[in-house]
């Protein structure tokens, strides 16, 4: 069994999941999900220079879990992008998460070596179906919801893989931070690649629809690193799992942000998934 969350550790990571509803609310927002998705990105290889810079490469042990973390990525913002394009983001955000923290829980006995306690599983389980309630609620039904669950379930899979694969990898990397800056260094680079030669034939409106998104990207890149760069090192001090379900307390600030930015509804099923996630996390808080 990992250590407990200490209030430190508990305090930075809901403070990752506000930054990850952030950056995800940047991309439903805008008019080209996948765009938007590879610009923030990229954008993040910009942030990602001047860290390694400073604190230099990860251990040579944790490569391996990098570079299979960089190609799982890849299909995560395939996926995501996918998931946005045809549904709301209180539907399909609480469906990719929610799922997620229940399988990285089932995976990380056999694979990172930690035990939960009952009262830590029954956390996890209040968290991820309470963000379920959140997400499957009818009045997010709106698009295309069939083919945007089929993403978000997709991508819900895709997230527990590479958060079981990158927490084993930060804690051989010997520097949390330069194992996410090298990650943020190479990961988003393919998926603008793809986006770009899908566009090939829309270069000049391609790059134009960037010139008005990139100061918004940017703020998303940022966000993006800060909110997965805790998460990492919360990793190398508490249970993976743990750690997971506590950082999809974003489901409730992306319904707040959904409802108040994005003009999404709010209906009871969403208040009493809302319910459930907080008594999730505070039996997370108080294993």
């Amino acid at each position: 069994m990992g250590a407990p969350l200490t209030s430190g550790v508990f305090a930075a990571v809901l403070l990752g999941a506000l930054l990850h509803a952030g950056w995800n609310a940047l991309i439903k927002s805008g008019a080209d999900k996948s765009l938007d998705t590879a610009l923030i990105h990229t954008l993040g290889v910009g942030v990602a220079v001047p860290i390694v810079a400073w604190v230099g490469f990860p251990h040579p042990a944790s490569w391996p879990y990098l570079a299979t973390s960089i190609v799982i990525h890849l299909g995560y913002y395939i996926a995501l992008a996918g998931a946005y394009k045809h549904g709301d983001l209180g539907l399909t955000y609480p469906v990719m998460r929610g799922a997620a923290p229940l399988l990285v829980a089932l995976a990380s006995g056999p694979l990172v070596g930690e035990t939960l306690s009952l009262q830590a599983w029954a956390s996890v389980v209040a968290v991820c179906t309470g963000v379920a309630a959140v997400g499957l609620s009818p009045r997010a039904m709106h698009g295309n919801p069939s083919k945007a669950l089929r993403f978000a379930l997709a991508n819900a899979a895709i997230i527990a893989v590479y958060t079981v694969v990158d927490g084993i990898g930060v804690r051989q990397s010997g520097n949390a931070a330069a194992y996410v800056a090298t990650l943020f260094l190479f990961d988003g680079l393919p998926y603008l690649a793809l986006v770009m030669w899908q566009r090939r034939l829309a270069r000049r409106e391609t790059f134009a629809y960037m010139a008005g998104r990139w100061k918004l990207a940017l703020l998303g890149g940022v966000a993006s690193m800060a909110s997965y760069g805790i998460a990492l090192w919360a990793m190398t001090r508490a249970p993976v799992a743990s750690v997971a379900a506590l950082r999809e307390t974003a489901v409730l600030f992306a319904a707040v942000i959904g409802v108040v930015w994005l003009r999404e509804s709010f209906g009871l099923l969403r208040a009493l998934g809302t319910l459930l996630i907080v008594g999730g996390v505070a039996g997370l808080r108080l294993v």
